[in-house]
């Protein structure tokens, strides 16, 4: 694919707005657009994989540093930057990899991602939290381990929602752009 310029920084731009939507108070914890971010990046960038990993990991990162800046001037109790971030970028790097399985024109195989790519963040994070002590510090037993997976139910099916929802925006808005001529295969 041949990008045009103008193309790559409206995606840019989206990879900004991305982030500062995920530092608005009030919204759904797990309900953020990162996840879609990286399953259009790792479909449509295929062939540019430096581009698919940075979109969701800039986003990422500015989120995080907005939540740090946010929470030293005592506006949120979130912190942006934790030990175990880390693991969280490493997760978003393999959901980046999702998308390189996604067909970018198969509505099958964007929605079979989108369902994919949180799925596989809960299992991966939730074993994460479960492992290390963190969120509730569920006891090492198959019922902490169940209670811990319980726990980020909730997380789990916003983060589903979203990333259904941005996906079809972003891959609905891509398609519009091809058709367009926006965008030159």
């Amino acid at each position: 694919m041949k990008f045009n310029k103008q193309f790559l920084f409206t995606l840019l731009a989206l990879t900004v707005i991305a982030a500062l939507y995920r530092v608005l108070p009030g919204r759904l914890y797990g309900f953020a657009p990162q996840m879609a971010i990286g399953l259009f990046a790792g479909s449509i960038f295929v062939n540019d994989k430096k581009m698919a990993f940075a979109l969701p990991l800039i986003s990422m990162f500015i989120s995080d540093v907005l939540y740090q800046l946010l929470h030293i001037a005592g506006a949120t109790e979130m912190v942006g930057f934790y030990s175990g971030q880390w693991f969280n970028y490493l997760v978003f790097v393999g959901l980046t990899a999702v998308g390189f399985f996604v067909k970018a024109n198969n509505v099958t195989s964007i929605v079979a991602g989108s369902i994919a790519s949180p799925t596989l963040f809960y299992l991966i994070s939730n074993t994460s939290v479960w492992m290390s002590g963190g969120g509730y510090s569920r006891p090492k037993t198959l019922d902490g381990y169940l209670q811990c997976m319980t726990d980020g139910l909730p997380f789990y099916a916003n983060g589903l929602m979203a990333t259904l929802i941005f996906a079809a925006m972003l891959f609905g808005g891509y398609a519009v752009l091809q058709r367009n001529k926006a965008i030159t295969a």
